[in-house]
């Protein structure tokens, strides 16, 4: 593509503006003139090839484009008639310059960057035109029919929207127009604009409207015009552009929509923080400091901040940016309330919202699911579980007991006040296990099948597992267990101090159980940190004191005692509705320990909310059992219905399409172009 820039006039209403250079070189302000602001924007558009037609002057203007020392290839065409012709004779002189794609403009036409970014981003040919300015009495207009221009010239007013002389013309549209200007001016024709030759083949010539609205794109004739058009770039250089970013993964498709935010004004950079991202996102690869770094070494970004939240409206209300971009894709899905929110605080105080085509290209797609694999692997699943606990006041785990229920632990995510919310890992019970293989639970699953289920998991998961360990068994095989827990990746076991045939907790002391000495299951603990490997892994102590009615302050002890013995975390049980008991034991554990993770699991005292067990100190929340228990039902219930009715019709109506859970299920999870 080729920008042809005409530069053949006199200048005359300029006055003394022009007595010894072009109108082009006319100044915007002290660092900008006209012509060298065009250039600049054809440079930044990726426009490297421009035709100059020139007049009075030329040699002047000649070395003024040298100067400038821009990427550019410059042609210069002198009409030799400057001062008997108008334009239309100096597109006929450049002629066998111009076979190809062109931006056609006037050498006297100032426009905003992003005027040209929607130019050259029009899929057919265009002019621009501005539905909300008046109507001029001697400047062009366009006659719009059918969403086609049909006329353009200055004595047009009905059915006319007010025009500016910047077009781009794919070349079979513009090969027809030139085709017509040379008939003209061979005819001796060459007094007219070169518009007069488009009216005549407007039918053949498909040229249609770009409205722009009320952004600049103006002509400068007078002194007059020059003020104006000044003082409104001046006002373009203090505008201000916010866009957020979520991905730690730069690539072409980001790169071009930073570009284009840039051209806008002054762009700041609201980077979403780590405890945002692992909420509703994959859990991010680099850290917030490292994403900073990157996104600050940009061209053109002024400023990066954090986002705290994935609503935008505490950053915009501090801004006040005149833009906000972002890419169309948040136009419906999950965003769209993200989206409803920015445009409502955007009206609170007159700012924009400017939305561009969502880059789709499948190599992008292939590095973010390359990325996503990376967050797979055992190395990199493993710690994950600490660092979340670092970033967050409450993990959130849900029970996974297959594929499916792990697909479901990942993807599930809930829009909620500007907050996404997602389960933060896995918990593999045993009790789930064990339903699953409609076995009972007391420990008669192995760990080979246990390991099965964990690799079933992570297979299609990225997010951390925490292992319901049982009681660990005899110490001489917890230590081989656990290493290789460790070894494929999973993020914690949790083991309770009991021993004997395990019985479900929640039995309490309705049935025969023994909880372990207090030596003996600390050498438990202290032998399977002996036989870690990595300090990522963690292993956390179960203390039953509370199912088993033994009081408080044994659980306390225990819990002391277990640290001291090198637990990574304490989880403290009940099976109590009422959950003032669970609420005792953290506030005074965290009266003396402030930094050891407490962990509950609410399957008795599911009243309590994340926000009120992160008040008495709790870190981990594991909803333990509920996606076992809420299946089991729906499943008989459907067995019912088909039963009933002798055919299965009716039991549609609570059964998952099948095409939602192929939605659901990856894909490409075999799929060797992703890798």
């Amino acid at each position: 593509m080729k920008a042809v820039i005409l530069n053949s006039g006199m200048g005359r209403r300029m006055g003394v503006l022009t007595k010894d250079h072009p109108k082009c070189m006319t100044e915007l302000s002290p660092q900008e003139t006209i012509l060298g602001r065009q250039l600049n924007q054809l440079v930044n558009a990726g426009i490297s090839d421009v035709v100059i037609t020139t007049g009075l002057f030329d040699t002047v203007l000649m070395e003024y484009c040298h100067s400038l020392n821009l990427p550019l290839q410059i042609t210069f065409i002198k009409n030799p008639v400057y001062d008997q012709t108008n334009y239309i004779y100096s597109l006929y002189s450049a002629k066998d310059h111009l076979h190809d794609d062109i931006i056609l403009m006037h050498g006297d036409l100032v426009f905003e960057n992003i005027v040209l970014d929607d130019l050259l981003e029009f899929p057919g040919s265009c002019m621009i035109v501005s539905s909300t300015a008046e109507l001029p009495e001697k400047d062009f207009k366009a006659v719009v029919k059918d969403n086609q221009i049909r006329k353009i010239g200055i004595e047009f007013f009905d059915h006319a929207l007010a025009a500016q002389p910047l077009y781009k013309l794919h070349q079979s549209e513009w090969e027809l127009w030139l085709t017509k200007i040379s008939e003209y001016c061979e005819a001796g024709n060459t007094g007219c604009y070169a518009e007069n030759a488009f009216n005549e083949i407007s039918d053949k010539c498909i040229l249609y409207p770009l409205d722009i609205k009320n952004l600049l794109c103006s002509e400068i004739d007078t002194s007059g015009d020059l003020a104006v058009v000044s003082n409104r770039v001046a006002d373009l250089a203090k505008k201000s552009v916010y866009m957020c970013f979520s991905t730690d993964v730069i690539h072409g498709g980001h790169i071009n929509i930073i570009n284009k935010a840039a051209k806008l004004g002054r762009l700041t950079i609201g980077i979403l923080t780590d405890e945002v991202i692992a909420s509703f996102k994959r859990f991010p690869i680099l850290s917030f400091d490292d994403r900073k770094k990157i996104i600050q070494n940009i061209k053109g970004v002024i400023e990066v901040i954090p986002q705290n939240t994935l609503s935008y409206a505490e950053n915009l209300r501090n801004l006040h940016p005149d833009y906000v971009v972002h890419g169309d894709e948040w136009r419906t899905g999950f965003q769209r309330p993200i989206r409803d929110e920015v445009i409502v605080v955007l009206q609170e105080y007159g700012g924009e919202l400017i939305e561009y085509p969502y880059s789709i290209d499948r190599s992008y797609a292939l590095l973010e699911n390359r990325v996503r694999d990376q967050l797979a692997v055992p190395e990199a699943r493993r710690g994950r579980l600490r660092k979340l606990l670092g970033m967050k006041k409450t993990v959130t785990v849900i029970e996974a007991h297959s594929g499916i229920t792990g697909l479901i632990a990942e993807n599930t995510t809930v829009l909620q006040d500007g907050k996404a919310y997602q389960f933060d890992g896995m918990w593999v019970s045993s009790l789930c296990d064990s339903t699953t293989k409609g076995k009972p639970d007391i420990e008669l699953v192995d760990i080979s099948s246990r390991m099965r289920t964990i690799d079933d998991i992570m297979e299609v998961t990225t997010k951390p597992i925490i292992l319901d360990g049982d009681t660990g068994g005899l110490i001489e095989h917890f230590t081989y267990n656990i290493r290789t827990m460790e070894r494929v990746g999973v993020s914690a076991v949790i083991i309770e101090d009991k021993i004997g045939l395990k019985k479900n907790s929640l039995f309490g002391t309705d049935v025969d159980q023994t909880q372990d000495t207090i030596e003996n299951f600390s050498a438990k603990i202290a032998a399977g940190k002996r036989a870690l490997k990595t300090k990522e892994f963690m292993l956390i102590a179960r203390i039953e004191s509370l199912i088993l009615e033994k009081g408080m302050n044994d659980a306390l002890i225990r819990a002391f005692a277990y640290v001291a013995a090198g637990a990574d975390g304490i989880m403290i049980h009940s099976r109590k509705k009422d959950p003032t008991e669970i609420f005792t034991f953290c506030d005074i554990f965290r009266e003396k320990d402030a930094t050891t993770p407490l962990v509950v699991v609410p399957t008795s005292f599911n009243t309590v909310t994340e926000e009120e067990f992160s008040v008495h100190g709790v870190n981990i929340v594991i909803y333990a059992n509920q996606l076992t228990r809420s299946g089991i039902p729906v499943m008989e219930n459907v067995a019912k219905t088909i039963l009933t009715h002798h055919r299965a019709k009716e039991a549609d109506d609570v059964c998952m399409p099948i095409s939602e859970i192929l939605t659901l299920i990856p894909s490409n999870i075999f799929d060797d172009e992703t890798r």
